[in-house]
């Protein structure tokens, strides 16, 4: 006669029937705990494993954390978002456990310790199960790599910005440390630590950039006389040899800015008067302002354009028109004289104008092209209009 009995299982701590479990799949292990009923098993369940305590060392420099064996940037606000950070990673959810959801609540017991109350909820086996653990996270303060190479003056290259027979002016030198500081931003933006800037030093003649590679110091160099026009030299100097033997080489990246900026009104002494720059990458581009027409001096890299500087389109004053003669002349008032002195007209000028900026060298008065203001700043008026000598580019 045949058992027809249904066949159950029983808890092994309590004696409770367990209900019919699925087989784990072939080659799946198989879960020791499985044989308990819900009530036992949730007894000894730990949703969350937690560490006891956290200690994280923090560059007092850059804000980076030393993890294992390197330093990372992790863009922390303060130490409470480390310590968030920090508790995060050493923490670890049961596998079990579906639905997970956290939170954490940051207690600062001192200036170097942070308790982290963090909340768990989950369900497991169909039951929702929550659990509280308390971190503590110390806080300790460090110098990276990179810091401790900034504050000992290490450095592989130098950007050292001049100009040609000239004094860079504020403006160009302020420009060329945004560029270098933008790069380097770029490749700690990338996870490059090896990037940074060392020095800044202001001198009479110009300024020096300090960098951390000789890749860096290209890069930088590269990019002023792309924006800033000009050209540039290396020159590589021994310092030592490395670990393996390799000989190590700080490299000097010599700038040397145009000998015009856009904005400046120079004589070519070609016999056709004074001209407006609007561009010095390349060839040196501007227009004639007697004529309006265009002008360009084709010179090979580093040589320096024949002219001579007379005015700047910052020295431009405001002044009446008297008359538009025609479509070639104007008539304005001398600004130091107040005399009307018939001037050309350059292109762009107004039949009903009733002021222009002039400005006055030794070969005349002249009035600027409307697209140029007496701050040599483009107003859209043209499509090659001269740009902001305090902005070079084109």
């Amino acid at each position: 006669m045949s058992d027809t009995r249904e066949r159950r299982e029983f808890c092994p701590r309590c004696g409770d029937p367990v209900p019919e479990r699925e087989e784990p799949l072939p080659g799946e292990p198989r879960e020791r705990d499985r044989v308990l009923c819900d009530a036992c098993y949730l007894e000894d369940f730990e949703l969350v494993d937690a560490p006891d305590r956290v200690e994280v060392t923090v560059c007092s420099g850059c804000g980076a954390v030393h993890r294992g064996n390197r330093w990372v940037d992790v863009g922390a606000r303060d130490y409470t978002d480390v310590a968030v950070d920090e508790v995060s990673e050493a923490l670890a959810v049961h596998l079990k456990a579906e639905g997970v959801q956290w939170g954490v609540e940051p207690e600062q017991v001192d200036q170097n310790t942070i308790r982290m109350h963090c909340t768990f909820a989950g369900v497991v086996r169909g039951v929702h199960v929550e659990e509280e653990v308390v971190v503590p996270v110390k806080i300790s303060r460090g110098t990276c790599d990179r810091c401790g190479r900034i504050s000992g003056g290490s450095y592989a290259a130098e950007v050292q910005i001049r100009g040609r027979e000239r004094i860079p002016d504020p403006a160009e030198q302020s420009r060329a440390v945004e560029i270098a500081e933008s790069l380097v931003a770029e490749r700690e933006a990338d996870g490059d630590r090896e990037s940074f800037v060392t020095e800044v030093i202001e001198r009479e003649e110009g300024t020096d950039v300090k960098l951390s590679t000789n890749k860096l110091g290209k890069a930088v160099a590269t990019q002023i006389t792309e924006e800033l026009g000009g050209s540039y030299s290396e020159a590589p100097t021994l310092v030592t040899e490395d670990g393996d033997g390799n000989e190590v080489y700080r490299v000097t990246f010599a700038v040397r800015l145009p000998k015009f900026r856009p904005g400046d009104v120079i004589d070519p002494d070609d016999g056709d008067g004074p001209v407006l720059v609007r561009s010095v990458r390349g060839n040196l581009k501007g227009v004639r302002l007697a004529t309006g027409e265009p002008y360009e001096a084709r010179f090979e890299e580093g040589e320096t354009p024949d002219a001579e500087k007379v005015g700047e389109a910052d020295d431009a004053v405001e002044t009446t028109v008297v008359a538009v003669e025609d479509e070639n002349a104007v008539q304005v008032l001398d600004p130091e004289t107040y005399e009307a002195v018939t001037v050309a007209r350059p292109a762009g000028v107004a039949d009903d104008a009733a002021t222009a900026d002039v400005v006055k060298t030794d070969a005349g008065l002249f009035v600027l092209p409307p697209a140029v203001d007496a701050g040599g700043e483009d107003d859209g008026g043209a499509a090659d209009a001269a740009v902001d000598p305090a902005d070079p580019a084109e």
